[in-house]
C-alpha cells in the first residue's frame, strides 16, 4: 500500500523529534492513503511557513493494522471515544504523549480543533457539539499516525 506525508521541506529520514505536538493522535509521522489530502497539508504547510510543496510516498504492508508485533489503535468513524482521543493529544504540550500506540489510523478533525477545545473547556459548548465542529468539513477523511521508531521501520521511501 502506498501512503503520502505532504510537506514543504526535503528530508530523507524521518526524524520524530521534530515533529510537532498538539495533533490529532500525538507527536508523530502522519499519512494519508489520498494523495489529494497531502497535496492539501504541503500548500497549507507552504502559505504558513514557506518552502514548496512536497509529497513524500512510502510503502507499507498491506496489513500494517494487522501487525501483531504493533501497537495499533484504529477509529473507523468519528465517535465519542475518537473526540476524547482526539481532545487529550490536541490538549497535549509536553513530548509526553497520552497513549502507547505505535500506529492509530482514524479521521481527520477539523483545522480549528484548538478553537473548539478552547469553547468546550470553557463551557460554551456541550461535548457533542465538540463532536459535531470538530468533524473535518470536507467529509469524513483518514490518516495514519506513526508514533514510534518501531512504526516508522514498516515504512519504505519510495
Amino acid at each position: 500500500m502506498i501512503l503520502y506525508h505532504g510537506t514543504n521541506i526535503h528530508f530523507e529520514e524521518i526524524d520524530l523529534s521534530k515533529s510537532n505536538t498538539n495533533k490529532d493522535f500525538g507527536k508523530g509521522f502522519y499519512l494519508s492513503d489520498s494523495r489529494e489530502q497531502a497535496m492539501e497539508m504541503a500548500a497549507f504547510k507552504v502559505s504558513f511557513l514557506g518552502g514548496e510543496i512536497i509529497i513524500n510516498e512510502y510503502d507499507i504492508p498491506n496489513n500494517i493494522l494487522q501487525c501483531r508485533e504493533l501497537n495499533v489503535k484504529i477509529f473507523k468513524e468519528y465517535s465519542e471515544e475518537w473526540a476524547k482521543f482526539v481532545f487529550k493529544n490536541r490538549d497535549n504540550s509536553t513530548d509526553v504523549p497520552c497513549h502507547n500506540y505505535d500506529i492509530v489510523y482514524g479521521p481527520i478533525a477539523n483545522d480549528r480543533v484548538g478553537v473548539q477545545i478552547r469553547k468546550f473547556q470553557n463551557g460554551l459548548i456541550t461535548f457533542e457539539e465538540f463532536l459535531n465542529k470538530i468533524r473535518y468539513m470536507k467529509g469524513i477523511t483518514f490518516q495514519y499516525f506513526f508514533g514510534t521508531e518501531k512504526a516508522i521501520s514498516k515504512l519504505k521511501k519510495l
